[in-house]
């Protein structure tokens, strides 16, 4: 996998016969007691000191991708548009400076319901964020999450179940990884004998969640599902040689994962 792009809300990669696009939707700075250890403890003192502070706060990126087979893009995540902090709501402006045409995206897909992945579908404006969109993929057990939001009452309708081994098209596979939410799910992307995992949430705080993969996240929905979840994925990621992408790493949020003695690392491309 190789960067062939890059400007500031966007890096764009190839991947056998794919284009894989991340966007920048923005940041949002959050407070150190949303990282949890065993047992829902959060830090104090003891926070480690590799993890950087902004302001005293955790600055987590906000990333969605887009994959371009050549004819169809699919979107995976949409970001907050404004329905959340102002640091966020880049994605149209990234999507511009990658050249990415909205009309050319068919399908979005989503990792989960929280509001930062699922509230760019519609502009600040109101009006449609993907005009031609023709399929809106919600996990499953997400479903009624998706369509119990307001501001999204126009999609309610149009979205479609997805399950874990669900095949979006030749190269997309949907992959469970519960923990995070109840439907939580990654996205294996194949092309040229070449893998990358799209995943989500799964890494909130990359400076420390790689090293000491055991620390949670206050808003798993289940904490223990989410280390288990986390552990597994980034041991088959390690294992098989993957690349992955994360909705939280720091952007673009693609690189490489390898083990250490005592966990893992995290290398960007």
């Amino acid at each position: 996998m190789e960067r062939i792009s890059a400007g500031p809300h966007y890096a764009t990669y190839k991947i056998g016969d794919l284009t894989v696009t991340s966007l920048r939707d923005g940041y949002v700075d959050m407070p150190v007691r949303r990282l949890r250890q065993p047992g829902d403890k959060p830090f104090g003192d003891d926070l480690p000191p590799q993890v950087p502070l902004f302001d005293g706060a955790l600055r987590l990126s906000v990333n969605a991708f887009a994959i371009d087979d050549g004819e169809d893009i699919t979107l995976i995540d949409t970001g907050s548009s404004n329905a959340w902090h102002p640091t966020m709501g880049f994605l149209p402006q990234a999507l511009s400076e990658a050249n990415i045409a909205v009309d050319r995206i068919r399908t979005v897909a989503f990792t989960h319901t929280h509001l930062d992945h699922i509230q760019g579908i519609i502009l600040p404006d109101g009006g449609d964020g993907f005009p031609r969109l023709s399929r809106l993929l919600v996990p499953r057990a997400e479903l009624d999450m998706f369509r119990s939001v307001a501001r999204l009452s126009r999609f309610r309708d149009r979205a479609q179940p997805l399950d874990p081994g669900q095949h979006l098209n030749a190269n997309i596979e949907a992959i469970a990884a519960s923990g995070h939410e109840i439907g939580h799910t990654c996205f294996r992307v194949t092309s040229g004998g070449e893998t990358l995992l799209v995943w989500g949430d799964l890494v909130h705080a990359p400076s420390l969640q790689f090293d000491r993969p055991e620390v949670a996240w206050e808003f798993d929905a289940d904490q223990e599902q989410a280390r288990t979840t986390r552990l597994q994925i980034l041991a088959r990621a390690t294992d098989n040689g993957w690349c992955v992408a994360g909705a939280h790493l720091d952007s673009p949020g693609v690189g490489r994962v390898f083990r250490t003695e005592t966990g893992f690392r995290f290398e960007p491309l």
